[in-house]
């Protein structure tokens, strides 16, 4: 029942096994965009709703013209802000443009990869969300049309950031939440390096979360959760694994605190600040504190209560 009718009226509502018992509904004003790509189902809408328009992948919500902003300019700028001077930027995943927006917003970046598995994505969203897909004549734009773990695996020590906007944990996305892409992105990172991934919400797939964290421990100086809240995901809230490599020189006892991303070791400048709508130095700080249970399953392994586990854990298993 993604589109249906109420009193007589078009309505969209994201019914979906991952949140088996709830849905988001939105009233639809004209379907825009409607085909399958190799990999998946594109739609657009515009909705009746303050969001305006609003892109599917396989009947779920990737992003609206209204939020849009507070999940980009949140899994950008976390890490690049985290970093002293991030030269070398790969995305894998967005294919809508918008974290190559924020990512151009930085002086500091000479070369920009994405690899993006869907042209289909891309092409949408620059026709139907043109000020999400604005950086595309960047010249420091390099993209890469194929799968992402598979490319992330050609480069080593090469990338001061990684960013994994991933779409949910199923289809073609699956292989980006498994150990094995964690370890192939740390080998991908130079010294210092940050990697920064779409990791669900913590009240609905709590141990998908912990099992992720707790698997990038083995790997990575640091890893933290960060959140951001987004009206049109379900619970209201994503949140981000940000793990992080301490710089080269640092002392093997100092590793730990010298990665840690929650402080911003850089501040937008006046003139971009003005331009964002969501992050701030005040917010990158506020993204990393936690509610209790949240805190203590991620941080300190405590048993994940079943309200917060994820069907994807239960039923499908985590790659390993």
């Amino acid at each position: 029942m993604a589109f249906h009718e109420i009193d007589g009226k078009k309505w969209f509502s994201e019914v979906n096994t991952q949140w088996k018992g709830q849905a988001l509904s939105l009233e639809v004003e004209e379907t825009l965009f409607d085909k399958k790509s190799d990999f998946q189902h594109v739609q657009v809408f515009r909705s009746k709703s303050p969001f305006g328009n609003i892109l599917l992948l396989d009947g779920v919500i990737q992003l609206t013209d209204l939020d849009e902003c507070a999940y980009q300019e949140m899994i950008t700028h976390l890490p690049m802000y985290s970093h002293t001077n991030p030269e070398r930027v790969l995305v894998i995943g967005g294919g809508d443009g918008g974290v190559l927006r924020e990512i151009c917003r930085h002086d500091t970046v000479k070369e920009i990869f994405i690899c993006e598995i869907d042209k289909m994505v891309i092409e949408t969203s620059k026709k139907y969300f043109p000020k999400v897909a604005s950086a595309w004549e960047d010249a420091r734009i390099k993209l890469h049309c194929g799968d992402g773990a598979a490319f992330v695996k050609s480069r080593k020590e090469y990338f001061d950031i990684i960013i994994c906007d991933s779409s949910d944990p199923v289809g073609p996305a699956a292989s980006l939440f498994s150990a094995q892409f964690y370890e192939s992105m740390r080998l991908a990172l130079r010294a210092g390096g940050k990697v920064c991934t779409q990791a669900e919400t913590v009240w609905l797939d709590l141990d998908l979360i912990q099992h992720l964290a707790q698997e990038a421990r083995k790997k990575y100086d640091s890893v933290q959760y960060a959140v951001t809240q987004v009206p049109t995901y379900p619970c209201g809230m994503i949140g981000f694994l940000i793990c992080s490599l301490a710089p080269e020189s640092t002392d093997s006892k100092d590793k730990a605190a010298a990665a840690l991303c929650d402080k911003p070791r850089r501040t937008p400048s006046n003139e971009i600040q003005e331009k964002l709508v969501y992050y701030s130095r005040e917010m990158h700080s506020a993204a990393f504190v936690l509610p209790v249970f949240a805190r203590r399953a991620i941080y300190e392994g405590a048993e994940v209560s079943r309200l917060n586990k994820t069907k994807i854990m239960a039923e499908e298993k985590v790659p390993k």
